[in-house]
């Protein structure tokens, strides 16, 4: 059974069992699941553990259970009589007993005065770099690459001048042909661990090479243009979809948390809060 994303709820795993391979029989309101149900859920909850993986799956199963059992409470179906699937019954449970409050223009306001940092555009650089190729499994290669990188980068240190003639000779990308020039770039269009140095970095030839997934980068950046701050009415859209995610999600957790209590479940302990809100 694919399992629909859903909020977990934190767990108290005492009464779980101390062997993997012996899973007792959950029951919740007195319908049974099995071991072979949770094994077979298991598939859709990777883990560091398989212990982890079977409390991931026999959560996820108690919790569509009580989906499953709240419709037939309320005699919600399918006009043709076929079984709803789980994103079906969370959608009509969810719009017939769950209150999800609209955001409002205002707060949509107060969330962009009050996190001027999240609305502003990428900075732009003007970026030359060399690329010593190593592939990421070889560290032979990887060592080999970093001595070169080094040692190239404290001649650059010296000599400025040589950047370009050591880009078309060592560089082994295509911008080689332009002496090392990636032009201008923004966030998003280079790797990650590349791009995360890079725009933490001042205008001017970087102390250190840059270790990515292709090697060793020696990097310049000849130019850099700050971030401009957006308007409200370019994100407001954004903003408000973001909340209204949020409050949505809450308002889910809150719902599944009381099906919980409201619930005689044996065999597997969930920790519910005094409150019936989920922080």
């Amino acid at each position: 059974m694919q399992m629909i994303e859903i909020p977990t709820v934190n767990l108290d795993d005492n009464n779980q069992p101390e062997e993997p391979n012996t899973i007792p029989d959950i029951l919740v309101n007195d319908t049974a699941i099995n071991e072979a149900q949770i094994l077979a859920e298991m598939q859709y909850h990777p883990a560091d553990n398989q212990r982890d993986a079977t409390i991931a799956a026999a959560e996820a199963l108690v919790i569509v259970e009580l989906l499953k059992q709240r419709c037939e409470q309320l005699d919600i179906k399918n006009e043709d009589g076929s079984e709803l699937t789980d994103d079906q019954m969370l959608a009509e449970l969810m719009q017939r007993e769950v209150q999800v409050p609209a955001i409002s223009d205002e707060e949509c306001q107060r969330y962009f005065t009050a996190n001027p940092d999240k609305f502003i555009t990428s900075p732009i650089l003007e970026v030359d770099h060399i690329l010593l190729a190593a592939d990421k499994e070889d560290l032979d290669q990887r060592a080999e690459a970093k001595e070169l990188a080094d040692g190239l980068l404290e001649q650059i240190q010296q000599q400025p001048q040589l950047f370009s003639d050591f880009a078309m000779r060592h560089s082994m990308c295509p911008s080689k042909e332009q002496g090392g020039s990636l032009g201008q770039i923004s966030k998003g269009q280079t790797v990650p661990e590349f791009e995360k140095v890079l725009f933490l970095a001042d205008e001017g030839l970087l102390s250190r090479p840059v270790e990515t997934r292709y090697g060793y980068h020696i990097a310049r950046i000849n130019r850099r243009i700050e971030g401009q701050p957006l308007e409200f009415d370019q994100v407001e859209e954004k903003i408000k979809t973001y909340l209204n995610e949020k409050v949505h999600r809450k308002a889910l957790a809150q719902y599944i948390e009381l099906l919980i209590s409201d619930a005689e479940i044996e065999g597997f302990e969930f920790q519910v809060s005094d409150s019936p809100l989920v922080q």
